[in-house]
């Protein structure tokens, strides 16, 4: 992929859910999924010319659905918040004890323990070849990470937000639960937003299609996908404004 610029390599924003780190099950810390996970980016690191994570907390938090009252909205989003800073400050602490050139920062002030978010340090970082990771979501309620990484990767100016999930791309169907389900190679916002397709919440949706920024959606469990997404190899799904070929 180029940079919206024209240059190449390219600067990439990844979208990073809590649950990869809590391994099949979904839930707290999985030592081999958060290795796996790290190499994966480590790996993409090295082919791109700056490479951004912003980390879900979902392994974590999931925004009350299992407690026995109706949590306060804005509660639970500062709840979720600070499981995306846990995960930051362990991921940045696999990196450095992997000897990766990495930095955390955080948009929900945590005073003593990661450094507030900055897109001027972030950018700078990045230009000195550091790896970022982006925790703490927008540092406000109700917006998503996926939001949050939508609007990290126009600070950062990246060429794309590449959402790492459990599945290998945009279907029609949830491929979880229908074995018919057809992958798309390329879809556009407005299609995927007419069809309901399960990729990002709307908002994260229209920041994207309104600046122009390309969305690929792809298995980070897949060993070297990540990296063959950031070397502009056609994996996964791609999401944009146009239809026209890339």
């Amino acid at each position: 992929m180029q940079r919206r610029g024209g240059s190449s390599p390219a600067r990439f924003l990844v979208k990073l859910s809590g649950e990869a780190l809590g391994g099949p099950s979904g839930v707290g810390v999985d030592g081999t999924a958060v290795a796996n996970i790290g190499r994966e980016v480590a790996q993409a690191h090295n082919q791109a010319e700056g490479l951004a994570v912003v980390i879900g907390g979902g392994n974590f938090f999931r925004g009350g659905r299992s407690l026995p009252w109706s949590l306060d909205r804005v509660t639970g989003d500062h709840v979720g918040m600070l499981a995306t800073v846990m995960n930051g400050l362990l991921l940045h602490d696999w990196f450095k004890s992997s000897g990766v050139r990495v930095s955390v920062f955080s948009a929900l002030p945590v005073s003593g323990v990661i450094q507030p978010y900055n897109p001027h340090r972030v950018r700078e970082d990045l230009a000195q070849g550091i790896l970022v990771i982006l925790a703490g979501g927008t540092g406000n309620p109700y917006f998503t990470t996926d939001t949050t990484a939508c609007i990290r990767g126009l600070e950062i100016g990246a060429t794309a937000v590449i959402k790492a999930t459990r599945v290998d791309g945009v279907f029609d169907r949830d491929p979880e639960t229908d074995s018919s389900a057809m992958r798309y190679d390329r879809v556009t916002f407005d299609i995927a937003i007419q069809k309901g397709l399960a990729i990002m919440d709307s908002t994260a949706f229209a920041i994207c299609r309104d600046n122009k920024l390309k969305v690929r959606v792809l298995d980070i469990a897949k060993p070297g996908n990540l990296a063959r997404a950031v070397q502009g190899e056609p994996v996964g799904t791609l999401v944009t404004w146009e239809e026209e070929a890339e």
